[in-house]
């Protein structure tokens, strides 16, 4: 098992069933995850995008067919406190819990083949949030800090540091069980969250690492983190 580890980081090349079968009842504060929506988007649409947005060439690949099992989302509320749930609106089945407290990414991206926002459930008691932050081909919501994309569905690390900041507390440990580009694992490097994430697929497993260790190096990263509820 390929294995990335640093004092507040521990990523693992391994499945997200057996990765959490080793941890106890509640072991985790949150869980912030990002499964497959089972929409296809895995590599291979991206190779015929229309001409409206520029296309990145990714790997075809085959994982985004189905969403996970409903003994997934079982075990990840047994080993986590909350679950933050991204794309939790494709399989409502599974989750089968309302709750008042999704979080709305805005991509602001104008007219192109994209879903103009991406839904996540949460476990939180809170009021619905909105987070807008611009998520389009080249054109990204913070360019000083502009993101190389490794992977088909990657999101921005400013996501997921509004998400620390808004939702998770002083000395939560997180939860991540499909890591994808790792853009929760710089977020986590930064606010000081110890995070143990998991990605299956050893090609993205590589590329994150190596993204990871990049972003990392510096010593502080600078990102607007308030101005978007």
């Amino acid at each position: 098992m390929k294995q990335y580890k640093t004092d507040l980081l521990d990523i693992r090349c391994m499945d997200c069933m057996e990765l959490m079968a080793q941890y106890p009842d509640k072991h985790f504060g949150i869980a912030i995850v990002d499964p497959p929506y089972g929409i296809g988007e895995d590599g291979k649409k991206n190779h015929s995008r229309s001409s409206k947005a520029a296309a990145q060439e990714y790997t075809p690949k085959a994982w985004d067919r189905q969403t996970p099992p409903a003994e997934y989302f079982e075990e990840l509320r047994r080993v986590s406190k909350d679950q933050i749930i991204w794309g939790a609106n494709h399989f409502m089945e599974k989750v089968m819990r309302g709750s008042p407290s999704w979080i709305i990414w805005d991509k602001e991206n104008g007219e192109n083949d994209f879903a103009d926002a991406e839904l996540a459930y949460t476990s939180h008691k809170k009021a619905a949030r909105i987070f807008r932050f611009r998520w389009a081909g080249m054109l990204q919501g913070d360019m000083k800090n502009k993101e190389k994309r490794i992977h088909p569905t990657q999101k921005p690390v400013a996501l997921y540091s509004w998400i620390l900041s808004n939702y998770a507390k002083p000395g939560d440990t997180i939860l991540d069980t499909h890591m994808g580009s790792g853009s929760i694992a710089i977020a986590c490097h930064y606010a000081g969250h110890h995070l143990t994430a998991c990605e299956l697929d050893e090609e993205y497993f590589d590329a994150a690492c190596e993204r990871i260790t990049n972003a990392t190096r510096q010593t502080t990263l600078d990102f607007t983190l308030n101005r978007t509820i």
